[in-house]
């Protein structure tokens, strides 16, 4: 029988501060690739509202996934409780202009089933100038409908430039690829972000399905520690991503043993030996990579 009161205390206290001193979960609970088949809506919304039962209240969405699908999946997920729900959401690009940032943003509150969104994430970067998406992000913070605003994707040059762009530094969080497998933005981007007290926030944690995750699953010394710490091999991988206090880990998982997997790695803390040896066999690089995306 697991003890869900003890998994959700350890949810609460490994958390993550933000620039403007709110706290959220280390370990968040992704939604890329839920609200694409209506069939399959009930035991997502079900999985969404364990891992909240379980603690992880910072759910990551998006106007992409599932082509809005996935938001109303949260919006569900979150009806009754939302004061106690910290969401993210994403808009498109080509949506993150003055003319339609404001449409884009109303559509995603109004699927979430909620008046503001915590955290409004650009996406990736387009073709419009990241002067005009600071400005409605700005405009949208005012006007109350989201919290506070971010980007997705952005490198360190990406970065610099946001930077000089007034208000680009109230930018909270930067939403990147990152795991033991694709450890790219330690070169540079993720100094950068410390220096700048920017939490960055990992997607696909424990690699997206394929041959990587397949390796880094099968690795020795994951296998090893896996089970000498008598966890789960995933639990290694996602412990690795929140070793620090300022990433955000935001897995996503339907399956019920899953959700419990990914909830007890908060209260999972890798030894300086355990990180050494998994970083001996997954080394960042010595030189500037491209940024990983998928």
């Amino acid at each position: 029988m697991k003890n869900t009161d003890r998994i959700k205390n350890e949810n609460f206290q490994r958390n993550v501060r933000l620039r403007d001193g709110s706290l959220v979960n280390a370990i968040g609970q992704g939604t890329w690739h839920m609200g694409e088949k209506h069939s399959e809506r009930a035991k997502e919304v079900k999985a969404l509202r364990l891992g909240i039962d379980l603690g992880m209240t910072l759910i990551d969405t998006a106007e992409m996934y599932g082509s809005g699908g996935a938001e109303e999946v949260t919006g569900e997920a979150v009806k009754g409780i939302r004061d106690k729900i910290f969401i993210v959401s994403k808009v498109y690009p080509q949506n993150a202009g003055k003319k339609r940032a404001v449409l884009s943003c109303e559509n995603s509150l109004k699927r979430l089933g909620t008046d503001y969104i915590d955290l409004y994430l650009l996406h990736w970067r387009g073709g419009i100038p990241l002067r005009e998406t600071v400005e409605v992000m700005e405009q949208l913070v005012k006007e109350g409908k989201i919290k506070r605003w971010g980007v997705s994707n952005f490198d360190t040059k990406d970065m610099e430039e946001l930077w000089k762009i007034p208000d680009g530094s109230n930018c909270a969080v930067n939403q990147v690829l990152y795991h033991l497998g694709s450890r790219g933005i330690e070169y540079d981007l993720l100094p950068w972000c410390r220096e700048k007290k920017l939490p960055v926030m990992a997607y696909c944690p424990v690699a997206q399905g394929g041959i990587l995750r397949k390796e880094l699953l099968a690795n020795k010394t994951v296998r090893r520690i896996a089970g000498e710490r008598g966890i789960s091999e995933v639990q290694v991988l996602l412990a690795w991503t929140v070793r620090e206090k300022d990433i955000i880990s935001i897995p996503k998982a339907v399956q019920e043993n899953h959700i419990y997997e990914n909830a007890e790695t908060a209260g999972i803390f890798l030894s300086g030996e355990e990180i050494r040896d998994l970083e001996l066999e997954f080394p960042a690089p010595d030189t500037k990579v491209w940024l990983d995306i998928v």
